[in-house]
């Protein structure tokens, strides 16, 4: 879909998500939710993932619907503070999925955070097989966030969908943080080298130390040294990261070292959540980083997306 196309669908009173894909109200006992946009689907050979007007591939975290199934929160609004999430994910049949593949450890990861970057949490829910049921404890503060489900339907493809909560009352407007290539988090000290580019495969190397010592003993954590989550600023589309190596495989050291080769999808901002486990604990550093323009630039940078109705501007995913 081209540019003046998008802005006249969007004139229309139509919500429009990164890359064309339009998203049409719905309800299910669980609350409202998206319906599938048009032509978006699972990875193959009789359905496409991508613009009918090209092969690029959508980002993933987009869309609360993809590929016949649906990100269902049992409710889109909630109060701050602890509180308990709930949702299922509604596959092709519109029934729930209550069968899953194990990924990265789990058979389905949940991220939740808020649209500037001021909260960011990976938990994993517990599944009612009964009802197929998701429901786990976040801690949210006032302010609007999105919220991630990464899964495998059992027997079919890697899916990370996106809804937003809103957590009532007003949180003020806060800038998202600036680039930062150093975190300090629980007296470690972690800085990432490399550089993003648009389309271009990179690696990106994370140290961590403290006190100024590098830190050798860290921990498996969902099958590697680290857990990478980056969001795009504007839009919150996924980049696509992987880990270098692996725990036991022979090669991979356990720290001061952790690696991700990454592609961002088009230039612009991005803000990365780096879990890494020592001592039996989980510990989150975040950096922002700016990608250039390279020479396999996919897509234009999303200033907004409007896909749930709501007014702010801010999957691949990343392991």
């Amino acid at each position: 879909m081209n540019a003046p196309t998008r802005l006249a669908a969007y004139g229309a009173g139509l919500a429009v998500v990164l890359t064309g894909g339009l998203i049409l109200g719905d309800r299910t006992d669980l609350g409202d939710v998206e319906a599938a946009p048009a032509g978006h689907s699972t990875h193959s050979d009789e359905q496409e993932d991508t613009m009918s007007t090209s092969n690029v591939e959508l980002p993933g975290g987009l869309q609360v619907s993809q590929g016949g199934y649906t990100l269902a929160l049992a409710d889109r609004t909630s109060d701050p503070g602890a509180q308990q999430v709930s949702f299922r994910i509604i596959g092709p049949d519109d029934q729930p999925v209550t069968e899953y593949d194990v990924a990265h450890e789990k058979q389905l990861h949940l991220i939740a955070v808020r649209r500037d970057f001021a909260g960011f949490q990976h938990v994993h829910p517990s599944l009612d097989v009964a009802t197929g049921t998701w429901s786990v404890d976040l801690d949210l503060a006032l302010g609007s966030w999105r919220v991630f489900a990464d899964f495998v339907p059992h027997g079919g493809e890697g899916l990370t969908l996106g809804s937003d909560l809103l957590v009532a009352g007003d949180p003020g407007r806060q800038a998202p943080p600036g680039p930062s290539r150093t975190a300090t988090v629980d007296g470690y000290t972690v800085a990432v080298t490399g550089e993003l580019a648009a389309g271009e495969h990179v690696m990106l190397e994370f140290e961590v130390t403290k006190d100024g010592e590098p830190v050798t003993d860290l921990q498996p954590y969902l099958g590697a040294y680290g857990h990478l989550v980056a969001l795009r600023e504007g839009d919150l589309a996924y980049l696509h990261v992987h880990p270098g190596g692996e725990p036991g495989d022979g090669v991979t050291e356990p720290g001061p070292l952790v690696e991700f080769s990454a592609t961002a999808p088009s230039a612009g901002r991005y803000h990365l959540f780096l879990d890494f486990k020592v001592d039996g604990v989980v510990h989150t550093a975040s950096f922002t980083l700016d990608a250039g323009t390279g020479s396999g630039d996919v897509t234009d940078q999303s200033g907004g997306s409007e896909d749930e109705g709501g007014d702010h501007g801010s999957e691949d995913h990343a392991h």
